[in-house]
């Protein structure tokens, strides 16, 4: 029984070479081919990572699957290296150093703490858009990116140093996910079993929630916390229920005039609409042919905002395509081919494999699109976006904005334009799109207005070559889309300053700025912080909305703008159609520009001159307000979980996205935590973005909930990031508040409705509410990476009951809740008794089900977190060692019994 399932293995020839495969049609027969490509791919995994009984159930558990298109059995994956970008990274490796400290204050060698798995780093999330609409806007904002994370950037070339295994790619090389899928990504892997060569699939996981977009050249990877990640590469595997697969079948082909960021709003609406919630999405059907590998890249990208882990598109002639495209050898390209045709993983469009659910769309079907003005899966046409502003009001847009009283601005000005994010900039012909319409508005003689901010940041530096070959890059100039750097910027919140005119605006409350994008996310706040308002759309939109500078224009009708000569121009005179786009894409394009830019930006001379220390352990600045060992660093933590009566911090609503727990954006030069930073030496007007204050725990603590639009039911109307200490009665910062509890020996939980922590996979989000004492968090739904990250804190997320939500259990001051959460008591979605009671004496009962999924979540909860699991396997080990060497030394001759 213990071998029910060795891995059969194959035989393929590359070249001259011999490389074996496991070969799944030889063992699964025509069973394989009603498994979705994606659960092939975890069988696959599974057979060659296992072993015994362990291997027998999760075959078992995946071959049963077929029956139900569901399944309860867990699985362990083992990807074979781990993404992550600057702001992940940096708290996640200065958890490590604070983790060797440790290890060297028990007495054990802090240099055997080190990843097992590779280890990318990109550092493209810390770039700001401070210069813009000139020629060397790149040039200045990386100079200010290298001299604002001066100290971050020297402790990231230590932990390169220091850590065996970790790789940091340095500012200016491009967006992590674009890296990723034009430099890292081998999507079949040459590994040595046994002295022997194997080709198996590529596979990760990353430390973005849009990791899936790799999903789009047929690797297997998805987004998780930085605190999961941090189980990964220290060895543990990725343990998961076998998930429910979405099949999403294509058909036909897209229309002209749409574009890939089209078709993933779409997408986006249509799985939202069924309430897709962590399951993973695949692709079939005979449309999947009609997408390049770009198309599908941008598809993939867009799976969290589709509420999925991964949406993937399985190989195929357009996935070799893409690698000869980009520079890969002939020799890879082949060795690709024949893993996913031997091993079962290639892509038939004419099978239709068992899928928990399917829906169906027709490329054809599919129209130019935008979404917003608040959330990426509310889908609606360009020519509507009038109509969604006006119908929110003038009260649900600003309390005190004015929109009848604009003085030289449109009601909804455009304020920021941005061509932004790994989403859009990756697929060629999205930008190419791009420069022919900025082409022909140049042409007419077209200006942006002088009120909105624009910008290009493509996700790889190769963007700038093929833009350059295809002669564009001049007539992007010519109407203020210069590249402003090779970055996340704008996407994630590093906007820069809004323009003069949009500021006065804010300030006056005569206009209800709104911002237009070519990113992934809207949510009021994200993009900036003065801004509530979004639109997501295709690059080439972006363009167009700049041009006209009102949001609200129905570009269908209504001219972008009139020209010098008095003439009209209409977006349909500046569309550019298919074949003009494919001309100047084969025109722009070359496979060397891929390796060639991406070695010269690597070579970033700035980076290479930071003088890092190469000890094994980092030396902390007790002055440093960049850097700061965590608290939470230690073998002996201490669980969270209990049976405790706790006062509730905060009660939210729905979509609390991890952008209102642990903001990113620009740190206000008014609040509590500039006053903080200014308190230690800091400069009021250079204080940085929050996500660049991730390795200073003091900072974070303070920033946690730190949202101008979050609402705390417990007490609304109070100021920005406060809440009620209970038993004092008083107003204060939530961190204030969550100190005097602890002081007081007081436990605290949190209270939250649908979707809490939605948005960006941010560790912080979860280390912030560990630091203010959360001990659960207990919410109708959690989003799936959030959830990870709490209890990798030691954090217990709770399910509220059917039907019952913060609102309806009305929570007030006074009230105590009670959690039975005691360590023997909690499993994977077991039961957890709470009981409210009120301030009157009454009690209200009810019975929370435990977010908690497997068994290793359980153990991680029992622990206290993910840090001090990892502390006390590696100070086991250590142990083992020495007792070891100790048993092996020779031993002393006995003594002569005493005469």
């Amino acid at each position: 029984m213990e071998n029910t399932y060795p891995p059969l293995q194959a035989v393929v020839s590359v070249g001259d070479v011999a490389y074996r495969v496991v070969d799944l049609p030889a063992m699964f027969g025509k069973t394989l081919e009603r498994l979705p490509v994606v659960l092939r791919l975890l069988l696959e995994n599974t057979l060659r990572n296992t072993e015994g009984r362990e291997r027998q159930r999760a075959v078992e558990g995946l071959l049963c699957w077929l029956e139900t298109g569901t399944s309860e059995e867990e699985i362990a994956f083992q990807p074979a290296r781990v993404l992550m970008h600057d702001t992940t990274s940096t708290p996640a490796l200065v958890d490590i150093a604070a983790m060797r400290d440790a290890l060297a204050e028990a007495g054990a060698d802090p240099a055997v703490l080190n990843p097992v798995l590779p280890v990318d780093v990109s550092v493209d999330h810390s770039l700001a858009v401070e210069y813009n609409a000139r020629a060397d806007a790149a040039e200045l904002n990386l100079r200010t990116e290298m001299r604002r994370n001066a100290e971050r950037y020297r402790f990231l070339r230590w932990a390169s140093k220091a850590l065996r295994g970790v790789r940091i790619h340095p500012p200016g090389t491009g967006i992590m996910h674009t890296i990723n899928l034009e430099q890292l990504a081998t999507v079949a892997s040459v590994q040595s079993i046994d002295g022997v060569p194997w080709l198996v699939p590529d596979t990760l996981i990353g430390t973005d929630s849009h990791t899936p977009m790799i999903n789009g050249i047929g690797v297997l990877g998805w987004g998780v916390g930085g605190l999961e990640a941090q189980t990964v590469m220290f060895g543990m595997p990725v343990m998961q229920r076998i998930p429910d697969v979405i099949g999403v079948r294509l058909l036909g082909a897209l229309a002209a005039g749409t574009s890939a960021t089209d078709l993933a709003l779409t997408v986006t609406q249509a799985l939202r609409d069924i309430g897709v919630s962590g399951e993973f999405v695949e692709f079939f059907g005979p449309g999947v042919a009609a997408l390049s590998a770009g198309e599908r890249a941008v598809v993939a990208n867009m799976a969290p905002e589709y509420g999925a882990t991964t949406g993937f598109f399985p190989v195929d002639a357009r996935t070799l395509d893409y690698l000869r495209a980009t520079g890969r050898p002939e020799a890879h390209v082949a060795r690709v081919e024949a893993l996913h045709r031997r091993a079962g993983l290639w892509f038939d469009p004419h099978n239709a494999p068992r899928y928990t659910r399917v829906i169906e769309i027709d490329l054809a079907a599919v129209r130019l699109h935008v979404a917003g003005p608040r959330r990426p899966q509310d889908l609606l046409p360009y020519t509507d976006t009038g109509l969604a502003l006006s119908a929110l009001g003038k009260a649900d847009v600003d309390a005190d904005v004015d929109t009848d009283a604009a003085a030289g601005l449109p009601a909804h000005p455009v304020a920021i334009a941005a061509i932004t994010s790994c989403t859009n900039t990756s697929d060629p012909a999205q930008l190419i799109a791009a420069g022919l319409v900025a082409r022909r508005a140049r042409e007419r003689g077209l200006r942006v207005p002088d009120w909105v901010k624009t910008s290009l940041a493509p996700g790889s530096p190769a963007a700038a070559e093929y833009l350059r070959r295809a002669g564009l890059i001049d007539d992007l100039s010519a109407v203020g889309f210069d590249i402003v750097g090779f970055g996340c910027t704008t996407c994630i919140g590093n906007s820069g300053p809004l323009t003069v005119p949009i500021q006065q605006a804010i300030a006056d409350g005569t206009a209800a700025p709104v911002a237009v994008l070519s990113g992934n996310r809207n949510f009021p706040g994200r993009v900036h912080p003065d801004l509530s308002l979004g639109f997501i759309m295709s690059p080439p939109l972006v363009i167009a909305f700049a041009l006209a500078g009102d949001a609200a224009r129905d570009l269908s009708r209504q001219p972008l703008q009139t020209a010098p000569d008095g003439t009209p121009v209409h977006l349909r005179d500046l569309w550019p159609t298919r074949a003009e786009i494919d001309a100047l894409v084969r025109q722009g394009t070359s496979p060397a520009d891929y390796r060639h830019a991406f070695a010269i930006a690597s070579a970033n001379p700035a980076w290479a001159a930071i003088d890092a220390p190469a000890a094994p352990r980092y030396p902390w600045d007790a002055g440093s307000t960049a850097l700061r060992r965590p608290p939470f660093a230690s073998a002996d933590a201490g669980s969270q979980l209990g049976d405790y009566e706790a006062y509730p911090l905060l009660v939210l609503g729905d979509d609390i996205t991890t952008d209102h727990i642990s903001p990113a954006s620009a740190i206000p030069k008014d609040s509590f935590v500039a006053d903080f930073l200014v308190a230690r030496g800091d400069d009021r007007n250079d204080l940085n973005v929050f996500a660049s204050r991730r390795g200073n725990w003091e900072v974070m603590v303070r920033a946690a909930f730190y949202s101008k639009t979050l609402v705390n039911l417990l007490a609304p109307g109070l100021p920005v990031a406060h809440t009620l200490h209970v038993p004092s009665g008083q107003a204060m910062p939530v961190f204030e508040a969550a100190q005097r509890y602890r002081d007081d020996g007081a436990s605290v939980v949190l209270l939250a409705g649908a979707r809490y922590g939605t948005g960006s996979s941010r560790d912080w989000a979860a280390k912030g509410q560990r630091l203010l004492g959360v001990r659960a968090v207990i919410a109708v739904s959690f989003e799936r990476i959030h959830r990870s990250n709490l209890i990798g804190m030691g954090i217990l997320p709770l399910r509220f009951p059917e039907g019952m939500r913060p609102q309806t259990l009305a929570i007030r001051p006074g009230d105590t809740i009670h959690v039975e959460a005691s360590p023997e008591r909690i499993g994977p979605r077991c039961a957890v008794p709470v009981r409210v009671r009120r301030a009157d004496g009454s009690v209200e009962r009810f019975v929370a089900t435990a977010a908690v999924e497997t068994q290793l979540e359980t153990t991680l909860l029992r622990c206290g977190g993910v840090i001090p699991a990892i502390l006390g396997r590696t100070l086991q080990a250590q142990l083992a060692v020495a007792q070891a060497a100790q048993a092996e030394l020779p031993q002393p001759p006995e003594l002569p019994e005493p005469q």
